[in-house]
């Protein structure tokens, strides 16, 4: 998949750095021996805040600050944890960066270890992804040899090692606090907050938390200055940022881009390569599928935190996913409420309930059943679920439902009038026994 590479360390396309000797060539690890040899803690987290570096994960927190949350006078031990549970639909750059650069994440981890005095990082990976689990158990195992890892590091007096923990492919632990009582052994569901995880997290320890993407980003901005970070994007939303872009999109894949510099039109038919001759484009989940949904009259938007806020929708992960005018947006959406009803924990009970009455009133509009107080329904039930409950899954689960009933409402009424929504076409013919 084609990253362009301006902060990952892929120096060409498709270049693989699963080798520690490889990554060193490309430059690797020198991030980590500056920030060792010539800057202290707080400087170091100072120059993470002056990146301006935002999570990469979909809520956009910046990360110095972040960091900078994490007490200095604890007693108790602080982490370092690396949410690599990958599991927002249309979202598919951690996967690549893992299985491509393993060492890059593991080096962004160490220095955000430095950063706050953490004695441990924990990488929670995603179960299904097995692939990327063995890769960087054996990256880990290579830096450990090489001393980059364990007491120690690269000749300090830092000591800090990182252990790879699988998930058991639970949507839910995505959330940072479900992730974390995973990560102790527990069910994963939500904890009430406060306390937040920079004061209580990890085995109630002050926890750093940051996704793949954010922490991979690390190196760079030690190796070329928080300055040179800030200077690409606009002033709230600084550096480049990971797209992953699928659905009807002729070139799918992962893209890196400058926050700002590319429009959502220029994204899909210039990068990803448009559409099948005689498609239109019809619309986009722009971060993921926990979004409000956009229609053709935002494809001008510039793709970046503010600009997707003023076209009414968010930034998040940056999984676009692109629909043309073969497809059917009552069907989509109905897809979209059934993955987070299948997902939901079921603790809050607006979530595990709500989720299933929007599955069942979009099937049955589907099915030709519908009827036209039903999307007046969805919007009174929307109201009923988000702001009760203690993390954002019904929040944003509800998100492409209530957009997609209000930007497309003529689709759904359409569905409504004449009988439900007919299967759309397949995007490629498929041999007969193929």
């Amino acid at each position: 998949m084609p990253i362009r590479n301006v902060v990952y360390r892929q120096r060409e396309a498709g270049q693989v750095l699963t080798d520690l000797s490889d990554y060193r060539r490309a430059g690797g690890y020198e991030a980590l021996r500056t920030a060792l040899t010539e800057m202290d803690r707080d400087e170091t987290v100072y120059a993470f805040v002056r990146s301006g570096l935002r999570g990469r994960g979909g809520a956009g927190f910046p990360m110095g600050r972040k960091a900078s949350f994490i007490p200095k006078d604890s007693v108790l031990p602080a982490y370092v944890v690396c949410n690599a549970d990958e599991s927002e639909p249309g979202t598919f750059k951690d996967r690549e960066l893992m299985e491509t650069n393993p060492f890059q994440l593991l080096e962004g981890i160490t220095l955000a270890g430095y950063a706050i005095g953490a004695v441990r990082g924990y990488i929670y990976i995603r179960g299904e992804y097995e692939h990327q689990a063995r890769i960087l158990d054996a990256a880990i195992a290579q830096a450990r040899t090489a001393g980059f890892l364990g007491q120690g590091v690269a000749g300090s007096g830092f000591d800090f090692d990182i252990t790879l923990y699988r998930g058991a492919g639970a949507y839910i632990c995505g959330e940072e606090t479900a992730l974390l009582e995973s990560l102790e052994g527990k069910r994963g569901q939500p904890r009430l907050k406060p306390p937040f995880p920079a004061v209580a997290g990890l085995y109630a320890s002050p926890t750093l938390i940051n996704n793949v993407e954010t922490l991979s980003a690390l190196p760079a901005i030690i190796e070329h200055g928080a300055d040179w970070y800030a200077s690409m994007g606009t002033e709230k939303s600084t550096g480049t940022k990971l797209f992953s872009i699928s659905g009807h999109v002729m070139k799918p894949g992962n893209y890196e881009i400058v926050l700002h510099d590319t429009t959502l039109r220029e994204l899909v038919y210039d990068i990803a390569g448009g559409f099948r001759p005689g498609r239109e484009f019809a619309a986009a989940w722009v971060g993921g599928s926990s979004v409000n949904v956009l229609g053709p009259e935002s494809l001008d938007t510039p793709l970046d935190y503010e600009s997707m806020a003023e076209a009414g929708s968010s930034l998040g992960s940056a999984g676009c996913i692109v629909m043309d005018d073969s497809g059917s947006i009552v069907r989509a959406t109905l897809r979209l409420a059934q993955f987070y009803r299948h997902e939901s924990c079921g603790k809050c009970t607006p979530c595990r309930e709500g989720t299933l009455w929007l599955e069942r009133i979009l099937q049955r509009i589907v099915d030709g059943e519908g009827r036209m107080e039903d999307l007046e329904l969805i919007e009174s039930l929307a109201g009923r679920m988000v702001g009760r409950v203690l993390c954002a899954l019904a929040d944003t689960g509800v998100l492409p439902v209530t957009s997609a009933v209000r930007r497309f409402r003529d689709d759904f009424v359409h569905a409504i009038e004449n009988g439900g929504v007919p299967r759309p076409e397949p995007m490629m013919e498929v041999p007969v026994g193929g």
